[in-house]
């Protein structure tokens, strides 16, 4: 049975910091792609940053490229977003996801979710 745990979520003021962990059991770690996506209420559920386990290359979009970093310890089957400089548009609960192969900027095309954890940042 596939489970992606997240922990780390929480409530900072603007300019605060955040680390998300997520933990991937019963799911082959790599190679593939683990990441995580975001969704605020009354909008669509996009992608933050992506991480290809075996390469370590990486995505992250625009809106958070400078604050955000993503990382992988395929040892410990765990993905880190480290969030900094918190402002309050990043507010949503985050969404740790996996998927086989290559990684993809469509929700839809990832095979695995955890619950989500809810950050919020406010002004």
């Amino acid at each position: 049975q596939v489970q992606l745990v997240e922990s780390g979520g929480g409530s900072v003021q603007a300019g605060g910091s955040l680390r998300l962990s997520c933990v991937a059991a019963g799911f082959t770690f790599s190679p593939g792609c683990m990441g995580w996506f975001r969704q605020a209420p009354g909008k669509e559920r996009e992608r933050v940053a992506t991480i290809l386990t075996g390469s370590g290359g990486t995505y992250v979009a625009d809106s958070v490229k400078g604050r955000f970093t993503i990382s992988r310890d395929n040892a410990k089957k765990t993905v880190t977003l480290q969030m900094n400089n918190l402002k309050p548009e990043d507010t949503a609960l985050y969404y740790c996801a996996g998927k086989w192969r290559s990684c993809s900027t469509a929700y839809r095309d990832y095979d695995y979710w955890g619950k989500g954890t809810q950050v919020t940042v406010s002004s």
